[in-house]
């Protein structure tokens, strides 16, 4: 007589033991995923969310209290009702036509270091320029695709020139399974007390460069909260390979320094903020940042 077996009261008992397990694994694996795609927390309205909702402070993926989602604490969330209206009314992409980009007023809060707003004609020659971060641990050099993200390119030569990041802390470190650094808030402690992520320049940009994009060892790309077109002044500095969806602009190569993130990464966090990542114990200070264009 055929059909479907019936198994023992034991070997039921295996078998739902066994989909139990099955079932646990697949949401720990839904969980982690998650807490990777919300990780990147910057600099723009929002505040800290850690992972699997250990901690919801605040709710616009940005940083400390405007925290931007590259780097803040991986599991930051923004409304839905803050997210859609920047998505109508947010800053619009690159205009090749015209050749400018469309820098707009963050509206979210965070703690704003205000210098004024980028020009909004920019030119994508030259394609590269390098971006040198004189550190306290050595220089760190980042060969940036102006040809492929303009605006975020001039964003930063602007803030270099008004020496936004000078002084400046890299406030949150990954570990081997989230490896980056983030950086980008001048207003960050970095002392693993402070809520840090949510500092910025008091705009935001469109991302950009986001076809096909991934976060390999290596990848300079833009912290961002949940919204499009939050992009700030927030940066994350990959040093493995990081599993992100393609929705942070990445903008640059580093060329040199990735050994200096090797050894902040191999000192660890000062406390864990519930997600794995926190304060780097081993602090990296931004003394000076310029920009030059590559022929």
């Amino acid at each position: 007589m055929g059909g479907k077996a019936v198994a023992t009261g034991k070997d039921r008992q295996k078998q739902l033991a066994r989909e139990h397990y099955e079932r646990q694994m697949q949401r720990r694996i839904e969980r982690e995923q998650k807490a990777k795609r919300t990780a990147i927390i910057g600099s723009t309205v929002g505040v800290v969310v850690v992972v699997g909702g250990v901690v919801a402070a605040v709710a616009l993926l940005g940083g400390g209290g405007s925290q931007t989602e590259a780097t803040a604490s991986p599991s930051a969330s923004a409304p839905q009702d803050t997210a859609s209206a920047q998505a109508s009314t947010g800053p619009k992409p690159y205009n090749a036509a015209a050749g400018t980009c469309d820098y707009v007023k963050e509206a979210g809060g965070g703690q704003v270091k205000d210098v004024g707003m980028p020009p909004a004609e920019v030119k994508t020659e030259p394609a590269k320029k390098a971006m040198t971060l004189k550190t306290n641990l050595g220089d760190i050099v980042v060969e940036l695709d102006n040809a492929k993200a303009p605006c975020t390119t001039n964003s930063l030569a602007f803030l270099a020139a008004k020496k936004f990041y000078d002084g400046s802390k890299c406030h949150r470190l990954g570990s081997d399974k989230f490896p980056m650094l983030q950086c980008g808030d001048p207003t960050a402690k970095a002392d693993g007390k402070s809520q840090d992520g949510a500092g910025g320049p008091g705009y935001v940009m469109a991302e950009e460069n986001l076809e096909g994009a991934t976060y390999k060892r290596g990848t300079m790309a833009m912290a961002k909260t949940s919204a499009p077109g939050s992009t700030g002044s927030q940066f994350f500095l990959v040093y493995g390979d990081l599993g992100l969806t393609p929705d942070y602009t990445p903008v640059g190569t580093i060329t040199k320094g990735l050994d200096i993130l090797d050894k902040v990464n191999k000192a660890g966090i000062i406390a864990d903020m519930g997600d794995g990542t926190g304060a780097p114990k081993q602090t990296l200070e931004i003394k000076d940042v310029t920009i030059a264009g590559k022929s």
